[in-house]
């Protein structure tokens, strides 16, 4: 435990955080729409120079700003991450980055990371959305659907992953960085039990060019794969966050409420319960570190590691939340709660980025590898 606690600077650093969070992100984040991009939301983030450490900081930096902003804010967090992940790839074509970064980084554009499809969630490589050569030569023609994407369908900008080779797998897909008012590009949103933006991206033979390309024709399934590597150990950052709030809320509870002539928290089945959720968030947040700083030091079994993290982390937010509503009783399933905000919240992390099952997979393949 010791070889991953944090220094000084860095507890400051996401006090700090928290306290942006609670007193200046939390109103806008409650002044937005449900299901719609809160752009007032992420220039404040701008403002506070958040949004540039996706680009600029460790992979450690970016869990501990997502586990802090997750604590007192999930909106703002989840706004944040959308922003890296949409646009992290990005930075391996330095025009790309160039044009859209600044803009990113500001909160002036909104991105999205498009790569889920109706018939390829999980199996990613089965991808379908075509990318056909244009008839008059030179660059390619967009026709297909992405669904479930977050952002869309208000995003100015979507990294996306479209096949230029059929029947290739996951060696004919390239990624293409794709402005949202490209003539034949268009979406809807979904009504989803997540509280942010999430919609559904059309196209209707939508022109993109040589200039659009991230990184090398048919070799977009590396991008894809690239970006999910750095942000996966960061999903369970956010589900810490998130289990935290819950034992903390609970917590609190438990030793304010009166019940049977004795506060909750001397009941053993109660005291019991916080002691499991304190335990396995604490787990949870060491294997969070531990990805991360094998991610910045670029050790063997990253993959593995960052498995382990998201499974792990993203299952321990959901039992936190569910003990948590627990204990609490109704009041908890109150429209407006704070248990009832954060039990719509935590059961996305367990499907997006690599569902839970997906996570296994590749722990166990690592086993024998």
């Amino acid at each position: 435990m010791a070889s991953f606690a944090l220094d000084p600077e860095q507890l400051k650093w996401c006090a700090q955080v928290r306290e942006w969070a609670a007193e200046r992100l939390r109103p806008l984040a409650e002044a937005g729409e449900p299901g719609r991009v809160n752009r007032p939301l992420l220039t404040a983030l701008g403002e506070l120079g958040l949004l540039d450490r996706l680009f600029s900081g460790t992979a450690l930096d970016l869990c501990l700003l997502r586990e802090s902003l997750a604590r007192e804010c999930t909106e703002a967090e989840t706004a944040l991450a959308l922003q890296g992940l949409g646009a992290h790839a990005l930075l391996g074509s330095p025009d790309l980055a160039g044009r859209w970064i600044p803009r990113v980084v500001s909160g002036e554009a909104v991105a999205a990371f498009a790569l889920t499809e109706p018939g390829a969630g999980s199996d990613a490589a089965a991808l379908e959305l075509a990318a056909e050569p244009a008839p008059s030569g030179g660059g390619w023609r967009l026709t297909g659907e992405k669904c479930w994407i977050s952002n869309a369908p208000d995003a100015d900008l979507y990294t996306l992953f479209a096949r230029t080779t059929p029947g290739a797998g996951a060696r004919g897909v390239t990624a293409f960085a794709v402005p949202a008012d490209r003539p034949g590009l268009g979406g809807e949103r979904l009504d989803m039990l997540s509280p942010h933006p999430i919609g559904r991206v059309s196209f209707d033979a939508v022109a993109v060019g040589e200039a659009d390309v991230i990184g090398e024709v048919d070799r977009g399934f590396r991008v894809a794969m690239t970006t999910l590597n750095r942000f996966r150990p960061s999903v369970g950052a956010f589900a810490v966050g998130m289990a935290q709030a819950a034992l903390d809320a609970a917590t609190a509870h438990a030793a304010s409420r009166t019940a049977f002539g004795a506060p909750l928290k001397d009941l053993q089945s109660v005291s019991h319960g916080l002691a499991e959720m304190a335990t396995r968030t604490e787990a949870a947040r060491l294997l969070v570190y531990a990805a991360a700083e094998a991610y910045d030091a670029g050790s063997p079994g990253t993959a593995r590691s960052s498995a382990m993290a998201k499974l792990f982390a993203t299952e321990t937010a959901q039992f936190a939340v569910d003990t948590a509503v627990q204990i609490h009783g109704a009041r908890a399933l109150e429209r407006g709660h704070l248990l009832e905000h954060l039990y719509r919240e935590v059961r996305a992390p367990r499907i997006y980025e690599g569902a839970t099952e997906v996570q296994r997979s590749i722990i166990a393949k690592e086993l024998f590898a």
